[in-house]
């Protein structure tokens, strides 16, 4: 399994002190917390995509995975978003190529709709058709990857006719994709049709939901044929924050949930804690739990934590950091390892795809007709 952190860029109020970073002194964190991921021996950072207040999170985020990528040497870059409903797919196809080359293939990306509504019109579009165009965007998107002349005509953009992005991927592979949602089942089909990954971001659902949305995307990956069920590619999030002793990480972490955005007013850090993956405690505490993702999602490939939000200093994050990557880390790829049945299939890097395709295992969308006409389906 692949273990790693992923930032949403938030430019948020310090609630014990009152002061919020500048955006040069977020942006610089950011690139700070990434290098540090590495450091500290983590698989995975992602970067999310936003185009609004208060988020500093690159609108285009291939720009800062370049930057990683030239003061790093292993650590994978993805993004928590790709935003596929307002970025054109012909620009996705140009700068991912391009920094998967600057980068030499340490790139993936996961492909999100955005739920932020004034922001679709700012690039002429509208939140509801958010479903249609992400997969008609996909679609071709797809298609510029894998064919070097693309005739298209669709609802949502101008035609192309003979169109070729360049650059071509690197090593003829495309970036690997995973479709990010939190509550829609055409997104967890889509990502079934194609055969590629399906990342479910669960920071503020239960268990429950999670499961359902996990088990809709694997049915319908054995439906297209292009494996078993537990053979499907699945991604999950998660929350943390630790201290040596729990009732110290709750007494710290507790004004900055109690005052962010997205948790105010909302449940009590005890309820959330209790219906959702955040975790707030010791590391064994996040080790347990985190453990305990695989009964509700079987045996997957990539976890994700968020854990630089909500106004939290740099300092603290990146303990936070450190304490993932030196004891909760080493501990959760023992036990998994241990757990994880024979014939799981890897986490996706460029060098698996490139084997993939030289071994033709390449997905094919809506699955492979050769295998459905042999077994005389």
């Amino acid at each position: 399994m692949q273990f790693g952190v992923f930032s949403i860029g938030d430019v948020t109020p310090d609630p014990t002190t009152g002061r919020a970073p500048t955006e040069h002194e977020r942006i610089k964190a950011t690139v700070a917390i990434a290098r540090k991921a590495e450091e500290v021996g983590l698989d995975v950072f992602a970067i999310g995509q936003h185009h609004n207040p208060p988020f500093v999170a690159p609108a285009n985020p291939p720009i800062f995975m370049a930057h990683v990528a030239a003061q790093t040497e292993r650590i994978l870059l993805s993004t928590a978003t790709t935003l596929i409903t307002t970025t054109d797919p012909v620009r996705i196809a140009e700068d991912y190529a391009y920094v998967q080359h600057l980068a030499d293939g340490r790139i993936d990306l996961t492909l999100g709709r955005g739920n932020t509504g004034p922001v679709y019109p700012w690039f002429g579009k509208d939140i509801r058709a958010g479903i249609p165009l992400a997969v008609e965007n996909y679609a071709l998107l797809h298609r510029l990857w894998r064919e070097a002349a693309v005739d298209w005509q669709g609802r949502y953009r101008t035609p192309l006719e003979g169109f070729t992005a360049t650059p071509r991927p690197l090593d003829d592979v495309a970036p690997f994709v995973w479709h990010g949602s939190i509550r829609s089942p055409e997104i967890a089909e889509q990502a079934a049709y194609y055969g590629d990954g399906f990342f479910h971001n669960n920071i503020f659902w239960n268990k429950e939901h999670t499961g359902r949305m996990v088990d809709l995307y694997r049915e319908r990956y054995e439906h297209y044929g292009h494996g078993s069920a537990e053979q499907a590619i699945v991604g999950l999030g998660g929350q943390v924050f630790m201290r040596r002793n729990s009732q110290d990480a709750v007494r710290e972490f507790r004004p900055y949930f109690d005052n962010a955005p997205v948790y105010g007013g909302g449940p009590s850090l005890e309820e959330f804690t209790e219906m959702t993956p955040l975790t707030v405690g010791t590391p064994e505490q996040v080790i347990e739990k985190t453990l305990s993702f695989r009964e509700y999602a079987g045996d997957y490939q990539r976890q994700l934590f968020l854990i630089d939000h909500a106004g939290l200093p740099l300092e603290t994050v990146l303990e936070q950091v450190e304490m993932l990557g030196e004891e909760v880390v080493p501990v959760l790829r023992r036990e998994v390892a241990a757990r994880t049945p024979q014939g799981t299939p890897e986490p996706p890097t460029h060098a698996s795809l490139v084997r993939r395709r030289e071994e033709g295992r390449d997905p094919i969308p809506g699955g492979r007709k050769d295998d459905a006409e042999a077994s005389g389906s």
